[in-house]
């Protein structure tokens, strides 16, 4: 098979993987609202779901390095697979036990997986090929990332969510068969994750016969290997990369996976019809990775990105302060200007790294633990206030945050070191 031959396959199963991971995070939202009612929950309680999930990306993303450091890209998206796999598998002995814990052991174990996929797959893809459309060719990738957010809340509702009781038929039923109705709605999420683990298994399988293309580091000025992860900061703009992807991924964990339950109190609709309203936000998500994909053609990715996040810096506001189903509207606009922030605070981060470039990655994909804080923040401000409205303060200061690394924090003021020879990471 031909060097370009290569390259076309090694794009196309990486892309697979774009969607199965943004398929996987975005059935937290549809899970959310599902264990909060069968467990009882707070709304606080109910974001160790994505405490759960980011946590593990807090945990994994320097091991995850490590393994791609040492196997190449191809063995750990492999590994990845499997794991990611496994913990899909954990969601019948969950569902059997009826332990919420049980639940978030498994969402660990997925989460870790998707960290070594992610750390494998975002730079992958901005290596792969000219260095000038990185941005461009991650953002791509990362669209069927977005069709993955349109496509899962349509599942999860019919699989999960359309199977479950009305709060007024549990309220009329007797406390023991109401225990036995909320078990039985627990267990609707063991066949879609049985499906979606065995679908990793057959992928994993195709990663490891098919011929991937070897990736070379040959610049020239690459002379001097990286010193090593925390080393890797000494690139600023990678630093505040690393703070912006911190701050981001908590605003975009807020908005789509506690979408149902703000849509559910601000607009007062059903469950089934706030997550038909999120697959919306998944296709608003999917248009805007596009379109903004197509712009960076004629705008600089950086200055795209500070547009987007001032957008939504009012948009935000507007969540909090307006009633009804226009806070619908306004929270698939917020997802539709979302889009291209995570690729294109991830390519502008990795930008110039050369030997660093994996342990930079690492440091990025680190950060994802803000889905694992700032969601709860967003949870304690609406528990205490009684209005989830009021949580949406929190984005609103996320999305600050990188309207100013898209204004001056991505620029490059110290060159990355450098690698003295062409050294093959696949």
């Amino acid at each position: 098979m031909s060097t370009k031959s290569n390259q076309f396959a090694g794009i196309a199963l990486i892309t697979t993987l774009f969607f199965l991971w943004g398929f996987a995070h975005n059935l937290d939202p549809i899970l959310i609202p599902h264990l909060k009612r069968s467990f009882t929950l707070s709304t606080m309680q109910a974001t160790l779901v994505d405490s759960a999930v980011f946590i593990a990306y807090f945990l994994m993303a320097i091991p995850a390095g490590m393994i791609i450091k040492k196997w190449g890209y191809k063995g750990g998206i492999i590994f990845g697979l499997v794991v990611f796999a496994i913990g899909c598998y954990l969601f019948i002995p969950a569902a059997n036990t009826q332990q919420y814990s049980f639940f978030l052991v498994a969402l660990f174990i997925i989460a870790c997986g998707l960290t070594t996929l992610e750390t494998a797959a975002n730079p992958y893809i901005t290596v792969i090929g000219d260095p000038a459309g990185a941005a461009t060719r991650l953002n791509f990738a990362q669209s069927f990332n977005g069709l993955a957010n349109a496509l899962a809340p349509i599942v999860g509702a019919r699989l999960i969510l359309a199977k479950g009781y009305t709060d007024e038929a549990l309220n009329a039923m007797a406390p023991g068969a109401r225990q036995i109705a909320l078990a039985s709605e627990a267990s609707s999420v063991k066949a879609p994750y049985f499906i979606l683990g065995t679908v990793l298994a057959v992928i994993a399988v195709c990663f490891y016969f098919v011929k991937m293309p070897v990736v070379y580091k040959q610049d020239a000025g690459d002379t001097v290997k990286s010193d090593g992860v925390f080393r890797a900061l000494k690139h600023k703009h990678l630093s505040w990369a690393v703070a912006a992807q911190f701050f981001y991924v908590g605003a975009q964990v807020c908005v789509f996976s506690l979408f149902i339950l703000y849509a559910t109190q601000s607009a007062g609709i059903s469950e089934t019809d706030a997550a038909y309203y999120l697959s919306a936000a998944g296709f608003a998500f999917l248009v805007g990775r596009f379109l903004g994909t197509a712009l960076m053609k004629f705008v600089s990715s950086d200055k795209l990105l500070s547009l987007y996040a001032a957008i939504n810096v009012a948009l935000c506001a507007a969540a909090v302060l307006n009633q009804g189903i226009i806070t619908v509207y306004i929270l698939i606009a917020i997802c539709f200007f979302m889009s291209i922030m995570f690729p294109t605070i991830f390519a502008l981060g990795v930008k110039d790294l050369k030997s660093d470039t994996e342990y930079g990655s690492s440091l990025i994909i680190m950060s994802i633990v803000g889905g694992a804080v700032i969601p709860r923040i967003f949870g304690y401000i609406s528990d205490s206030t009684g209005d989830i409205r009021q949580g949406y303060w929190v984005p609103l200061v996320c999305f600050i945050v990188i309207v100013i690394f898209g204004l001056k924090g991505h620029k490059i003021t110290r060159k990355a070191a450098a690698n003295p020879s062409a050294a093959q990471i696949l």
